[in-house]
């Protein structure tokens, strides 16, 4: 083993946790409640969340309980949200001004959710379900409605009243003005420095929790894994470090999975349906050696996420076996090709797919349902369909910047990225090419010096731009072998960018974050962190827009400015990305009775062309911490999730 100072041990993680549980005082309030979401569902008192529920707001609740029929509770609400943003602005409401900005925008989402043609585009009526509810009608409900729900309304009741408990636990945030703000001069610098360095410690705190492949402990063990792995499939360390030999050993079985490292049950009869299907399935050995051999260490959980399938995503795979093509192109691939190969939803840019297949397969893939199998041998198109897709770029010259994807082109051959590198050069209106590609994350070996060169030779500084466009999702994927080959990238005057999906597994407090951190000290600039696509077979996998939205304004505000270059975007199908953080650009419109949020997303058009809105049904906040809880997260640590909307 290495030098242990450089990786902190799970003991560690484990004291230091349970000092920041120690520091949090827990006091009798709704975040309590969020505690029983570790027991079984039917343990749940629901009566004592519906009280809560009550208490929360009980002018809201006598609102309800007075009105005879739905629409005089409408009125009533409405009536009484309208008093109550009155309110905020009088001279004697002693309201901290932040409070009251979470005091209008509780106010606005409300009357979004009350609004009949919200209902109407949704057929749910959130404000039918708190009637009968508060009318002790519950037999009448025609949807079971959650906790989820309940904890919605709980938080969103609490925030219109002043009551978020966002900035005070014990007492509602009041008017008044920091210590350090009352001193000047070098006494009010101390003071400040104090808070600075409680809330740098704290990330420091957090970040231990998420080591990186860099560290050399990690680097030891992964030694380790690499020499049984060389030793399985019978080659040695200068195999290792030849891509070729990597992709013809990649796994696509369960057999050296279950000899190499421990799956559970469920993963083992996972990827033995998957083979068995054809359902796409494949880890490089290179990739392989990043898992740890025994899972309870748990730092791999997101590398093993990635590329080892749930069952329910192998059953639905196989379920629409036939129908993929359209069951699973949540983004509405098929709408946006004007031709074979060619994706387009924005003015200036345009994708080319000339590769249909990539090293392995990440289950969350966003076109899993046109990638037939890892390393397919048709990967590859006809001629005259590449010819084709090249030379409608000639007849759109408002097109100045191409992502080649696939798949992923890098597993193409050194001459097959040449051909179309030479013939896309040529068309002078484009003005950059972006290559998107996993291999520095999962064949870090395939950098070559003879692939760089090919590459390298068509960037032109002031006439054109490559860039190299990555996929790394967590810190334990950044490793020496990574780094080299950003490293060789970018001393051959490209940039490299990074993509991340926020998924489940790299969504815990300061996770992101540090991956930010991590990229930009290997030379990973961080483009875009996308909320997991909408996709119902990969719904495991997905995160509140709750989550990424808190995590951007808590965390991801918290590091410099070079650290947090990326944007928090949900892709609108055939319509492209919406910046998660433009307010305008989306907004809540109903709460579902299983406690999911309905959003209504405006395209990137908005302003430009009336293009109609998406609506999106989002996975509940409620099911997202449970899940946390379970994984052994202190759930207090997410308590303003509700307020992000």
């Amino acid at each position: 083993m290495g030098d242990s100072s450089n990786v902190v041990t799970k003991k560690e993680t484990e004291k230091a946790d349970q000092k920041i549980h120690i520091q949090t005082k827990i006091i009798d309030d709704v975040f309590t409640d969020a505690v029983e979401m570790v027991k079984p569902k039917f343990e749940v008192d629901y009566d004592a969340y519906l009280n809560r529920l009550w208490e929360a707001n009980p002018e809201i609740h006598e609102c309800l309980k007075k009105a005879d029929d739905l629409e005089s509770a409408r009125d009533e609400v409405f009536n009484y949200l309208d008093r109550a943003e009155r309110d905020i602005f009088k001279l004697d409401n002693e309201l901290h001004i932040l409070e009251k900005a979470t005091v209008r925008e509780c106010i606005r989402v409300f009357k979004s959710i009350l609004g009949p043609i919200n209902e109407q585009r949704t057929q749910v009526s959130a404000l039918d379900c708190l009637w009968k509810l508060a009318r002790g009608k519950r037999e009448e409900l025609t949807h079971e409605v959650s906790v989820g729900f309940l904890m919605e309304f709980i938080n969103l009741f609490r925030g219109v009243a002043g009551r978020s408990n966002i900035y005070f636990e014990s007492k509602e945030a009041k008017k008044g003005i920091p210590g350090f703000l009352l001193l000047d001069g070098q006494r009010a610098a101390i003071a400040r420095t104090e808070i600075l360095d409680d809330f740098g410690n704290t990330i420091k705190k957090y970040f231990k929790k998420y080591p990186s492949g860099l560290d050399e402990d990690v680097v030891s063990w992964r030694r380790d894994n690499r020499d049984r792995i060389l030793h399985y499939f019978g080659g040695n360390k200068n195999d290792w470090q030849d891509y070729q030999w990597q992709l013809k050993h990649v796994i696509r079985d369960a057999k050296p999975l279950l000899d190499l490292i421990d799956l559970n049950s469920e993963q083992q009869e996972a990827v033995k349906k998957a083979a068995a299907n054809r359902i796409p399935f494949g880890i490089t050995p290179y990739y392989l050696s990043l898992i740890d051999r025994n899972p309870s260490i748990g730092y791999d959980h997101a590398i093993r996420s990635q590329v080892i399938p749930p069952r329910d995503y192998v059953d639905l795979m196989v379920q629409h076996k036939k129908d993929r093509d359209h069951v699973f192109d949540f983004m509405g691939e098929h709408d946006t090709s004007p031709i074979t190969l060619v994706t387009r939803r924005y003015p200036g840019i345009a994708i080319l797919k000339p590769f249909n297949t990539c090293a392995q397969i990440c289950v969350y893939c966003q076109r899993n349902w046109e990638i037939d199998q890892v390393l397919d041998p048709k990967a590859t198109p006809s001629q005259k369909a590449l010819e084709e897709a090249l030379e409608w770029f000639d007849q759109h010259r408002s097109i100045d910047d191409v992502l080649i994807t696939g798949g992923d082109p890098c597993i193409m051959k050194d001459k097959s990225i040449t051909k179309i590198l030479d013939v896309i050069s040529q068309k002078k209106h484009i003005k950059r090419i972006r290559i998107g590609t996993r291999t520095p994350v999962v064949l870090p070996m395939r950098w070559t010096d003879g692939l760089l060169d090919t590459i390298s030779n068509y960037h032109e500084p002031g006439i054109r731009e490559i860039a190299i466009v990555t996929h790394f999702e967590h810190s334990y994927e950044i490793t020496p072998e990574a780094m080299q080959a950003i490293q060789k990238i970018r001393k051959a005057g490209m940039s490299v960018y990074n993509q991340q999906v926020f998924t489940l597994e790299n969504s815990r407090r300061f996770e992101t974050a540090k991956l930010r951190r991590d990229l930009r000290l290997i030379g990973v600039d961080p483009y875009y962190t996308f909320n997991a696509k909408g996709k119902e077979e990969t719904r495991r996998y997905m995160v509140p827009i709750a989550r990424i939205l808190q995590e951007r304004k808590e965390e991801a505000r918290m590091l410099p400015g070079l650290d947090r270059t990326d944007e928090p975007v949900f892709n609108v199908p055939r319509l492209g990305k919406n910046h998660l953080r433009a307010w305008q650009d989306h907004r809540l419109v109903m709460i579902m009775p299983d406690g999911s949020r309905v959003y209504e997303f405006h395209p990137w058009e908005k302003n430009i062309t009336p293009v109609p809105p998406y609506n999106y049904i989002d996975v509940p906040i409620y099911d997202y911490l449970e899940e946390l809880a379970s994984r052994g997260e202190n759930i207090r640590d997410y308590r303003t999730i509700w307020f992000y909307y």
